[in-house]
């Protein structure tokens, strides 16, 4: 079989966290052709959509080995598989390339589903959720932001569309820059940014949990490095083998209705304490992660659970 990847350019790829060369590997395994994509070429024309793409392999087992033939033009309709596995952020390009992919052939199978993940930005889906994600607040007004700080003294502020733990401050109104972390967010984000009740628990690291096709199936505990309340691997995070708690099950049993109705396939939830933090279905990560502490190999599953 074809399958296709929109992804980043896989030269900007970190090799030893990346989760879709994974992904890619595994596929070559099963003897399929691979294809790579970016969003930026998608072009509909003759009631299709066409890519500029070119075919990937790997030469050993390393994800290092990688190599890609020229470019060619690819029709996506011929295609049985396409893996939508561009990092946020999450903006007009991201939901044009949703729109168009939506017009191919409903034959092919989409991981995720374009709707599904346009309807799921990761700091919105989870309001779904209000009983089990922390007090949070959507907004661009310094007077909500006061009078949320007024309840909860300690929050976090952070980019809706953000990822990786980029751009992700802790508001406290003792701190002398209290006033200038808001003024930043208000002057330099043109659509609303969100503050959730900072979580003591997060010292201890935050749960990552890969969930496929609606089932949890592997957890790490991701760690802050010293003096940082960020837990993110992009940030230096540090990965341990954790298993699911009751409170996770239960969290993963809440979602999964929701998750099987958007199509939304590969998921990665995280969860602080007792809470859920976020839902991300755009390119989910840790599969390499978890392979090395658990020896779960997620892409294997991913590929085992396909139609």
């Amino acid at each position: 079989m074809k399958f296709g990847f929109q992804m980043d350019p896989v030269q900007t790829l970190n090799l030893d966290t990346d989760s879709t060369l994974p992904l890619i590997f595994e596929s070559q395994k099963r003897k399929n052709q691979n294809y790579i994509f970016s969003p930026s070429s998608l072009t509909f024309k003759e009631n299709s959509i066409f890519v500029t793409a070119r075919e990937i392999k790997f030469k050993t087992k390393k994800l290092s080995s990688y190599i890609t033939n020229k470019e060619k033009i690819l029709n996506l309709n011929s295609l049985s598989y396409i893996f939508i596995r561009q990092d946020p952020p999450y903006n007009m390009e991201y939901i044009s390339s949703m729109h168009l992919l939506e017009q191919l052939n409903s034959k092919i199978k989409f991981i995720n589903d374009p709707a599904g993940i346009r309807n799921a930005p990761e700091k919105i889906l989870m309001l779904k959720f209000k009983d089990i994600i922390p007090p949070t607040l959507i907004t661009r007004s310094k007077n909500e932001i006061d009078y949320f700080m007024g309840k909860y003294n300690r929050s976090v502020i952070k980019p809706l569309y953000g990822n990786g733990g980029q751009g992700i401050y802790l508001l406290d109104k003792r701190d002398k820059n209290y006033n200038q972390i808001i003024e930043k967010f208000v002057d330099e984000e043109n659509v609303p940014f969100i503050v959730q009740k900072f979580l003591p628990e997060i010292t201890k690291g935050d749960k990552r949990i890969i969930i496929i096709n609606g089932d949890p199936v592997a957890a790490l505990k991701r760690i802050p490095k010293k003096n940082e309340f960020r837990s993110n691997i992009h940030v230096g995070g540090n990965c341990v083998a954790v298993g699911l708690s009751r409170n996770d099950r239960k969290i993963c049993s809440i979602i999964k209705e929701t998750l099987m109705r958007e199509k939304l396939f590969f998921v990665g939830i995280d969860i602080i304490g007792n809470y859920l933090t976020e839902i991300n279905v755009t390119s989910p990560t840790c599969i390499q992660e978890i392979k090395k502490v658990h020896k779960i190999d997620v892409a294997k599953i991913i590929f085992d659970k396909l139609d």
